[in-house]
């Protein structure tokens, strides 16, 4: 029986592997070829997210280097005085600021770990299906929340009870600034966490099943260990998303300039039920009404360009943790 033909289009009849072959060529050459061209485009638009960080961090170095230059970065540092407009003795500490940002988001962080990684554990290991496909949008929701609104939410309602609940004149305290940005860290943390516990592989599960432990022994001892790599990764990019917010602290926190300390029993102590200002909230009340090119003016670059460096080893940290847990799992 004779090889299956197929006829060209002059007329020339070929064998129909022949054929088959040079189509799979032709398919495979085409997919070659698309394949280099968008790794090309993604490497190109990498390069590009890169260099807009880098252009970020040039801006903020060029326009804050007259103050670092006329007051060094160690007044900033360690000074407690913020009077850069001041006539007589003007004064450029940022250590207020920057104790109030780092207290407000760790004490943010204490309520929402816990919270957040229970969460996460509920959706990954314990809820049943339709609860899961319940609480996975309800978390993205969350995450994309106006943050003027969940402001406007402490301003009004949640202050006026801590004001109540602690005998205050105010409610704009760090308290309420810390509960608030507790949400706000919330979708972070579970999404990150939650996917770090589905990435443990089935075989953990299923050994320690066969060896007798219980669902909770299982999560205890095998899957939360497995996955305690990504969920640090999710607490700590939750920290740079509750460092960084703006609007909802400017709200809640009362912005009053001070350290945030009081004296408990002969040690100092931080004071959540005092009013704070953070550095975004400064950079944004003064933002708008400091003089072009002063002093002040550059003043507020030092300290977005504090927040920055804060934010970026923070997110340097997260993302160690995150390929860690990576090359963890793909050596297992």
């Amino acid at each position: 029986m004779g090889l299956p033909l197929e006829q060209d289009n002059d007329g020339t009849e070929k064998d129909l592997n022949v054929v088959t072959k040079e189509k799979l060529t032709q398919r495979s050459f085409k997919s070659n070829v698309l394949d280099y061209v968008m790794e090309k485009v993604f490497l190109v638009f990498g390069f590009i997210a890169v260099f807009v960080l880098f252009l970020i961090l040039f801006f903020l170095v060029r326009e804050g280097s007259g103050a670092l230059r006329e007051v060094g970065i160690v007044e900033y540092l360690t000074g407690i005085r913020w009077y850069p407009s001041s006539p007589q003795e003007a004064g450029y500490g940022a250590l207020p600021f920057i104790m109030s940002s780092v207290m407000v988001t760790l004490g943010a962080l204490i309520i929402a770990i816990p919270w957040g990684i229970f969460t996460a554990i509920f959706i990954a290991e314990i809820a049943p299906r339709r609860v899961r496909e319940i609480l996975k949008p309800a978390v993205e929701i969350l995450a994309i929340f106006p943050s003027v609104i969940l402001g406007f939410i402490a301003l009004v309602i949640l202050s006026p009870i801590i004001a109540h609940l602690f005998n205050l004149s105010n409610g704009l305290t760090a308290l309420t600034a810390s509960l608030i940005l507790s949400v706000m860290a919330l979708p972070t943390i579970i999404s990150i966490a939650e996917d770090s516990l589905k990435s443990v592989p089935k075989d953990y599960r299923e050994a320690a099943y066969a060896l007798g432990a219980s669902r909770w022994e299982t999560i205890k001892m095998i899957t939360a260990p497995a996955a305690k790599s990504g969920i640090m990764a999710g607490v700590m990019l939750g920290f740079g998303r509750a460092v960084g917010e703006t609007m909802t602290v400017l709200m809640a926190a009362g912005n009053a300039i001070d350290m945030p300390l009081r004296e408990f029993f002969g040690i100092v102590v931080p004071d959540f039920l005092t009013s704070v200002r953070t550095l975004t909230a400064n950079i944004a009340i003064e933002g708008s009404d400091v003089s072009w090119g002063s002093l002040h003016y550059s003043s507020l670059f030092v300290l977005a360009l504090i927040l920055f460096v804060i934010t970026f080893i923070v997110n340097m940290v997260a993302d160690y943790l995150i390929n860690k847990q990576r090359r963890k799992l793909g050596n297992e």
